[in-house]
């Protein structure tokens, strides 16, 4: 057997593969194209130049392989809702490391210690390996893809055993770039501050030439929920091809979202006089439900798959609704099943176990309250106004019992498994104020407002639908969900945990996080030490690219973990970024007195938070009130 160098040996073998395989073979790609385009990537916060090196990514990428690519680029093998997850532990990854260089497993935790990421690590110990075989085999993407696909897949006693040895032949031919790559997509570390906005701009850009044509891939990416299979459809057959996405049974549809307002003069401003519908906004996990052929699957509000938490909706859920095939929208909410009382969202959270699921459907019962429907035995919904979805989904609900009539509704008693979410249509600011308060009797948090004559529109937040809470009675007008960027270490009783976190707004235009405030008030014992779980595999080296803040925190974390803050007032900030420069030059806005509600919004995505719009809409309207009560 002959001795090379490490990259004679990487030469030497490409250029024998390629002779091998001949002009005739179909077209691959080397993972040290994508590995070097994800380099460039890391460098940079820059969103225009993060978009220019995905389309020049895209344009070097066969038509076959893009949506691989741009599964990769997101730090995943498959689309979400699908749940593939690879399962690769710190502990496999530094073993298969030592395996592949020859380096003691200590040393490779010394380099993890000191470089404070495993890929960067294992790049540095791999570059030290000075000899390999001579019969390399070439490292594509395909080959990557196909093998990460083989780890998600992996089950049985023996299959920790079968990971690590497929990271061993990776990384036994990898080179360090390579390595380090491979191992960022193996372990969820990858965290390139890409969001769908940017993958889409670039997709238009590439295969249409417009960056003006991302409205249509969007809105095939808002049905399919899958960028990759939008990729590569615009990649082999243009716009054409991104124009025939439509909903389909068991692909989950981007959900609507919905503004805030603080009041019904300010709801009757934005959706006119003509009159509205009015939902009793309740305080549980919104759930997409799909149907078909007896079988039934749940996706959550991020649109990850959640059926085994409720195997009661899939037991009970065929004999309460008369449809063969359907995808319906509702809140899972927490019962009492003796009084029929609305339970608090915390009490779901005892469904999220791997194990005794059983045992948590018994112990917390729910109802599932209908209040949507997007495609019902063939006919897809989604342009029918607001008003013949309802009247449709109510007539397909068994035992439809939450009415368009007037007040005095009340939460099911003794509860039916399954119902329309009460709604009754309104007209005035008194109808409004009629409608909280029955909602609030009801045991919910507020009202959902929505216009009689809206499509659904699929993925897009706006005037269309509107939620006001009960919190907006108070000061500040509501609760605001931000996302926790760092933290600083606690004292005293919170020593070696982190005592207090630094939370950040949204903001999609420039798709960037903006501090807000330093939260240390309204946790638990337990609020931190499950906060501490959440939080420590998430911390970074260095801020995050995304993330804007003038204070410097003791940690960083990837913007990932949302939680739900209330707060006495916002107020101007020369430290906080949120809405910076909207309200006066140079500065931004900040809570004042914020507090941890006890709610960490597991069911969404960072991108889900508070918005800077939406802060500087509730700043300006607070200082409206302190007008109005000073005349």
């Amino acid at each position: 057997m002959f001795l090379l160098s490490k990259n004679e040996a990487y030469a030497t073998a490409r250029c024998l593969f390629t002779l091998l395989i001949g002009d005739g073979a179909p077209r691959r790609v080397d993972f040290s194209i994508l590995s070097g385009s994800l380099e460039k990537m890391d460098a940079t916060s820059k969103r225009l130049e993060l978009t220019d090196l995905v389309v020049g990514l895209l344009r070097e990428t066969p038509p076959e392989m893009v949506a691989r690519v741009v599964y990769m680029i997101q730090g995943k093998v498959r689309p979400d809702f699908e749940g593939v997850e690879l399962g690769v532990a710190d502990r496999m990854a530094v073993r298969a490391i030592s395996k592949s260089s020859g380096m003691p497993a200590a040393a490779v935790e010394d380099a993890y210690r000191r470089d404070g990421d495993l890929g960067r690590a294992a790049a540095s110990v791999l570059a030290q390996k000075t000899q390999t075989t001579f019969l390399a085999e070439d490292i594509t993407v395909e080959r990557v893809y196909e093998t990460l696909l083989r780890i998600a897949g992996a089950e049985g006693q023996r299959s920790q055993d079968m990971k690590a040895k497929y990271i061993s032949s990776l990384l036994n031919d990898a080179t360090p770039q390579e390595a380090c790559y491979i191992l960022k997509l193996l372990l969820g570390t990858l965290r390139l501050g890409i969001a769908e906005n940017t993958i889409l701009d670039a997709l238009a850009v590439a295969y249409t030439e417009a960056k003006q044509n991302r409205g249509i891939l969007e809105g095939a990416y808002n049905v399919s929920s899958d960028l990759g299979a939008v990729a590569e459809a615009v990649a082999r057959g243009g716009l054409g091809a991104a124009k025939r996405f439509t909903v389909s049974v068991f692909r989950p549809v981007r959900p609507m979202l919905a503004d805030r307002v603080k009041s019904g003069a300010e709801a009757l401003e934005r959706l006119g006089a003509g009159g509205f519908a009015a939902e009793h906004k309740l305080d549980g996990e919104r759930v997409q439900v799909h149907m078909s052929g007896g079988r039934i699957m749940l996706f959550s509000r991020r649109l990850e798959k959640i059926t085994g938490h409720y195997p009661d909706i899939v037991e009970r859920l065929p004999s309460s609704v008369e449809a063969d095939d359907a995808i319906l929208e509702g809140e899972a909410v927490a019962v009492n099943a003796e009084t029929g009382e609305f339970l608090p969202f915390q009490e779901l959270m005892h469904r999220r176990r791997k194990y005794n699921v059983d045992r948590a459907v018994s112990e917390y019962p729910i109802t599932l309250n209908l209040f949507d429907i997007l495609y019902c035995d063939g006919r897809i919904c989604l342009e029918m106004p607001y008003s013949e979805r309802r009247a449709l989904l109510e007539k397909i609900v068994v035992g439809h019992s939450g009415g368009g009539g007037g007040g005095g509704a009340t939460p099911p008693d003794p509860y039916e498994f399954a119902r329309c979410v009460t709604a009754v249509t309104v007209r005035d600011g008194a109808g409004v104020e009629n409608a909280l308060e029955d909602g609030i009797n009801a045991g919910c948090e507020g009202l959902m407002l929505k216009a009689l004559d809206a499509p659904y529109r699929a993925g897009a937040r706006g005037s269309y639908w509107l939620k006001l809470k009960r919190e907006y009675r108070n000061e500040l007008g509501d609760s605001l969900d931000l996302v926790v960027v760092g933290a600083f270490f606690g004292r005293g009783r919170r020593t070696g945990r982190y005592g207090t976190l630094l939370l950040a707004t949204y903001d999609g235009a420039s798709d960037r996080f903006s501090s807000i405030c330093k939260v240390g008030t309204g946790f638990t014992d337990e609020d931190l030490d499950r906060l501490y779980q959440a939080l420590s595999p998430r911390a970074v080296r260095k801020r995050d690219r995304r993330v804007r803040s003038g204070m410097e925190a003791d940690v960083w974390f990837a913007p990932e973990i949302v939680v739900e803050i209330v707060a006495s007032e916002i107020t101007l900030s020369p430290i906080h970024k949120a809405a910076e420069g909207a309200v006066r030059k140079g500065a931004g806005l900040a809570l004042r007195f914020p507090k941890f509600t006890g709610r960490v919004r597991t069911e969404k995505s960072a991108e889900d938070a508070s918005t800077d719009a939406e802060v500087e809409s509730m700043y300006r309207g607070q200082k409206k009130v302190v007008q109005g009560d000073s005349g």
